[in-house]
């Protein structure tokens, strides 16, 4: 099976710091893996509603881009989240992504749960942290949906980045960008 990557830019500024790290550690990717880049702030999804405990508690098969984020989400085999750090956690629109999975769990016939076991999920952020363990709460949520799904933990790209520009040209930022994704290979 190849290696297709999806890049979900939880960012509110196009060309921000954060997408500029992504798009520098997407440039050292093997020109044989797929990428597929998704702006989650440019899809028209409805909110996420819990409907678990209403009627049979059961979901609809999305359509429209709601559906287009699904298959994109099932048809990787890597998914790399690029948010920047708000809050100590993820920006609102990487947490709505995450929260539709509980929904898709619940879709007949998708198997969401089964089919994304094995998959790897990567993150990058650029942030503003005087402190690194403020970077810890969104990474560890991260690292915990992994598991939870039996997903991989890839590994992260953090960088600080406040004014535009800032965080890819951040000492040492160059280097790690090119070592992220060292471990992905394309079979032969």
């Amino acid at each position: 099976m190849s290696q297709s990557f999806l890049f979900l830019l939880g960012t509110t500024r196009p060309g921000g710091n954060t997408e500029d790290l992504a798009r520098s550690a997407a440039d050292q990717l093997p020109a044989e893996v797929t990428q597929t880049w998704l702006r989650l702030s440019e899809l028209d999804v409805e909110p996420f509603r819990d409907v678990r405990h209403d009627g049979d508690g059961v979901y609809p098969l999305p359509g429209g881009d709601h559906r287009r984020l699904l298959d994109a989400t099932l048809d990787a085999t890597d998914l790399v989240i690029a948010s920047p750090l708000y809050w100590f956690t993820v920006s609102a629109s990487v947490k709505e992504y995450l929260d539709h999975w509980s929904g898709w769990m619940r879709v007949p016939g998708v198997n969401f749960r089964d089919r994304m076991r094995g998959k790897t999920l990567w993150a990058i952020s650029a942030h503003t942290a005087k402190n690194p363990a403020e970077v810890e709460p969104m990474l560890g949520t991260l690292r915990l949906i992994a598991d939870y799904m039996g997903m991989r933990w890839g590994g992260e790209l953090l960088a600080y980045g406040n004014r535009p520009g800032e965080a890819v040209a951040a000492p040492g930022v160059a280097e790690r960008s090119r070592e992220l994704f060292t471990r992905v290979t394309v079979p032969c």
